[in-house]
């Protein structure tokens, strides 16, 4: 399979996507209701991944190392996740399973979670250094729901995310799944502002 749109860099949080292949029309259309089971299922996994970071932030803030096993399951939510969102913006048509941590799928993480070594401060003062992310990850957002919106009724009749769309789409999701890597603290390197 080959992959559109990976990362070039050092950075240690990756998501590469297929190219846009063909998807079921009906399949499109009730997209929404198909991923009712995942995000009840994400919530709960959300709701113990807060806990989890949580938990962290404080071993980080004492220890300056973060534990494995916490490491380990923010990681596979956020797996989980990162294949959940590319199925739900349309950037493949195969329904994700239902798992945690790595799995062969058109839409993947590549993530080194940093354990040992870590900068107590900017742990410390990391929702801080989350604003400016956040502030140009709002204005990409709402660009990306009208793509998405477009995207959604285009594939409805054709079947298909048009190529152009397809690259924004999967860039919004590459920067934001970054984000979220630095704001779960599996990761000390400031994300970079980019989509690619």
């Amino acid at each position: 399979m080959a992959a559109s749109g990976s990362l070039s860099g050092p950075y240690r949080v990756d998501v590469e996507f297929d190219p846009p292949a063909k998807q079921s029309r009906l399949t499109v259309l009730f997209r929404g209701f198909m991923l009712i089971p995942h995000i009840i299922i994400m919530a709960v996994l959300g709701f113990v991944a807060s806990i989890a970071i949580v938990l962290s932030w404080l071993a980080i803030v004492f220890t300056g190392k973060m534990p494995a096993g916490l490491a380990g399951f923010i990681t596979g939510v956020l797996h989980w996740n990162t294949r959940v969102t590319a199925y739900q913006f349309l950037l493949t048509g195969v329904y994700p399973p239902f798992a945690m941590g790595p799995a062969s799928y058109p839409g993947r993480l590549s993530i080194d979670p940093q354990l040992d070594g870590r900068s107590r401060i900017t742990v410390l003062l990391r929702c801080f250094m989350l604003i400016p992310h956040m502030i140009v990850l709002g204005a990409i957002g709402f660009a990306a729901f009208f793509v998405f919106a477009i995207a959604w009724l285009v594939a409805l009749f054709t079947g298909m995310v048009p190529a152009g769309m397809h690259t924004f789409l999967a860039g919004f999701i590459r920067w934001q799944t970054r984000y979220t890597a630095y704001a779960y603290l599996l990761v000390d390197d400031y994300p970079p502002f980019s989509m690619s």
